[in-house]
């Protein structure tokens, strides 16, 4: 097993998904799955970050509108033929070998084949394909045919196809997705191109090629699709390439007056494959140096250096100047429609230890969209500022009312938009990459002072019980959505998001943003905020524990135990069950002496065992039914179960290579779980801590990993930190053994 490559020998329709969504090609601009440029079995991507449309739809009788990340015209096309014989399809061909391998350090596509056609002769055929990292409007697909026991004419079609649409999750199909329209084709000075325009947005999407071959080719076209048409001479045994170089340029794009102006003369500066391709390696090299991290063990490395192309390949230095945040599913498929939730969350730790820049550009995105987040908050009756659950192009919010029950065949009333914790995550992003910066731009200060506001005004006070109170809300678990039996929507006092709520409020009162009687009442609320307690743990929110035990062996192995119970006739609100982490999210943000202060602050006593009998009392009632939960299991375990974070840390792992989702890693990766494993490996298992007065760093590797070394870069410094059972390096100087380290900030100079 090579660490640096992803390799699938043979030709299977049925798992052409999940490898689409696996090889994904991209720059932080726009990705491309790694669909076959031939396949009958294909579900062809291309998503540009922020190009986003809306539609609306008529299900079950109800007008539906949502906003999709948009499916924009397919570059890959190309296919071929031997005198007599039909278009070549792998889904039917007769392939004595073939290999898809995803070159990670060089962000390189490789597909060889060898294809018996019906009379016999064999054509080897070699594929590379890069989304340039380098410039990113190029991308681009080189094809080397070897006629191996004939000679002859080999037919090639190369093409451009406007014709798709937004069908890559089966279970929104009853949802409209033709969101291009306004197709326009054209050919000239050896090029061709494809215009289209999104529906609502009307953003204007231009691809032009370029096919380079030894030969002229002949173009047809239609209003919605373009292909050059080229016959090549093959001689036995020598080899003869085409290669096809595409722009893409939207309207979304800097410094462009037309697209298709823009998309026409990029193509028509651009070098050949073998110069892009060498461009592109060196635009990726200090990608890989800032993001070195090194794990021993080839799988497991093969795996984290997965994680990091494809986190790189949504969030590249491209993207900081983007108006785009961080979608939940990458550019790598339709699922979640491209939304932006709280990944950002499990995102922004591992990029501001690299790549602040682009944390920053991340956090630059909400505060584009504060206006709409104090309009929201002001016509629910509250101050500050209320960031949706799902965002896409303005901040409104864009969570469904509601979704289909694939299992049962129902659609169901969606109220997850009650998930206001996700400002929550917004705010200690901000603080987070204070913490490593040093740095608190102005607007970070106002993104987190309207947070803060909307949250105080969130609070009641209840004058029986002299406690703040936070109702009506959902916490990250997301099974449960109301009480049981209730006509309204909600909960109280959600653990998570009244604890969160205190230590946002005291980060404010720290930065000194609230005014007097602001400051006074913001105070209060952290001294009186109501934490429920039920069996020597933290509740979950108050009335979990009059809730139902479930029946945990009838449904052992469900993790989508909320379909599975409405398929069943029945309801998860009215059990002890979590889809994913929701009070343990306090041990995953805090430390254990961050929430003692907090809950001995609120008057709540907290010993030694309330932690360890939480997390033990939750872990037994989830059926991880997120990529997120294992992450979360992992990081709370680390210190005390070494062994069981370990076994979660692996699950986490392999969530997305392994689809252990069953079927969702085809409709997109989950970037929060595979920025979350990098995470783990920097933050929990090396103990890199931010704080205020520096870097906090106290190993504690588990007994499976052997060692692990990374380089991260702090204001201006590099530092190369490595760590085994035995010693701790920093900069090559040794720690001692078991030493409790804090590296001070340095101010760049």
């Amino acid at each position: 097993m090579n660490a640096w490559t992803l390799v699938y020998e043979g030709y299977d329709p049925a798992l052409e998904g999940l490898r689409e969504a696996l090889c994904t090609l991209g720059n932080g601009r726009w990705a491309t799955r790694g669909a076959t440029p031939d396949g009958l079995a294909r579900t062809p991507g291309t998503y540009r970050a922020g190009c986003y449309d809306r539609l609306a739809s008529q299900v079950a009788g109800r007008t539906v509108v949502n906003e999709d990340l948009v499916n924009l015209p397919d570059w890959l096309p190309l296919t071929f033929a031997t005198p007599g014989s039909d278009w070549f399809r792998p889904d039917t061909a007769d392939l004595p070998d073939y290999r898809q391998e995803l070159d990670l350090r060089r962000g390189l596509l490789l597909r060889s084949l060898r294809w018996r056609d019906d009379a016999g002769r064999v054509t080897l055929v070699r594929q590379r394909r890069l989304v340039s990292m380098a410039d990113p409007a190029l991308a681009a697909l080189e094809t080397t045919f070897t006629a191996e026991n004939w000679s002859g004419p080999l037919r090639v079609r190369a093409g451009l196809d406007g014709r798709v649409t937004n069908r890559g999750v089966a279970r929104y199909r009853d949802l409209r997705g033709d969101h291009l329209t306004r197709h326009t084709t054209g050919a000239g000075d050896e090029l061709t191109w494809l215009t289209a325009q999104t529906r609502s947005s009307q953003i204007t999407v231009a691809l032009a090629a370029r096919v380079a071959a030894p030969v002229p080719g002949s173009v047809s076209a239609e209003p919605d699709r373009i292909h050059t048409d080229l016959v090549l001479e093959l001689a036995a045994g020598e080899p003869v390439t085409v290669s096809k170089i595409v722009a893409l340029v939207t309207s979304r794009d800097p410094a462009i007056h037309d697209p298709l102006t823009a998309a026409r003369r990029r193509v028509q500066m651009a070098p050949g494959f073998g110069e892009l391709l060498a461009a592109h390696e060196t635009a990726w090299e200090p990608l890989w140096e800032r993001a070195r991290l090194d794990v021993d063990g080839p799988e497991l490395s093969q795996i984290v250096h997965l994680h990091v192309f494809h986190l790189l390949q949504t969030l590249s230095p491209h993207t900081a100047d983007l108006d785009a945040g961080v979608p939940a599913r990458g550019l790598h498929g339709e699922a979640y429609r491209g939304h932006v939730f709280w990944d950002e969350l499990f995102v922004l730790p591992w990029l501001n230890l690299r790549f602040p820049d682009i944390s920053l550009g991340t956090l630059r995105y909400r505060w584009r969209r504060l206006p709409e987040a104090r309009a929201a908050a002001r016509e629910a009756g509250f101050d500050g500022a209320m960031f949706p659950w799902q965002s896409g192009s303005d901040g409104r919010e864009e969570t469904q009312t509601f979704h289909l029950n694939p299992e049962s065949g129902r659609w169901l009333p969606d109220v997850s938009h009650l998930q206001r914790h996700a400002g929550l995550a917004i705010a200690y992003n901000v603080w987070q990459y204070h913490l490593v910066t040093g740095s608190m731009p102005p607007w970070c200060a106002e993104l987190l002072t309207g947070i803060a506001r909307f949250f105080a005004s969130l609070t009641v006070l209840d004058p029986l019980s002299g406690r703040y109170e936070i109702r009506g809300v959902m916490g990250p678990d997301e099974y449960h959505t109301a009480y049981p039996g209730a006509a309204a929507p909600g909960l109280d006092n959600n653990a998570y998001t009244n604890v969160m709520t205190v230590w946002l409020l005291s980060r404010a009162l720290e930065l000194g943003v609230a005014g007097p009687q602001e400051a006074e009442r913001w105070t209060d609320i952290t001294r009186r905020m109501r934490v429920d307690f039920h069996d020597g743990v933290i509740s979950q929110f108050t009335g979990y524990a009059d809730l139902e035990e479930l029946d945990w062996g009838r449904y052992k192995g469900v993790r989508r135990l909320d379909r599975a119970l409405e398929a069943d006739g029945d309801d998860v609100n009215r059990y002890k069950a979590s889809k994913q982490a929701d009070t343990l999210m306090l041990f995953y943000l805090l430390t254990a002496g961050e929430l003692t202060d907090i809950l001995q602050r609120l008057g709540y006593s907290a010993d030694a065992g309330l932690i360890p009998r939480t997390i033990s009392y939750y872990l037994d009632r989830t059926s991880h039914g997120s990529t997120l939960s294992a992450v979360v299991h992992a990081w709370v375990l680390a210190r005390s179960d070494r062994a069981r974070s370990w076994q979660f840390f692996g699950e986490a792992l392999l969530s997305d290579v392994h689809d252990v989702q069953g079927g969702t890693t085809a409709e997109g990766i989950h970037l929060g779980a595979m920025a979350g494993t990098l995470d783990m490996l920097q933050r929990c298992y090396l103990g890199l801590e931010p704080r205020p007065d520096g870097l906090h760093l106290e190993p504690l590797l588990p007994e499976r990993l052997g060692s692990l070394s990374l380089t991260i870069h702090l204001r201006g410094r590099r530092l190369a930190i490595e760590a085994d059972h035995v010693r701790t390096r920093v900069d090559g100087i040794t720690l001692p053994r078991g030493a409790d380290t804090t590296i001070p900030w340095r101010t760049p100079s």
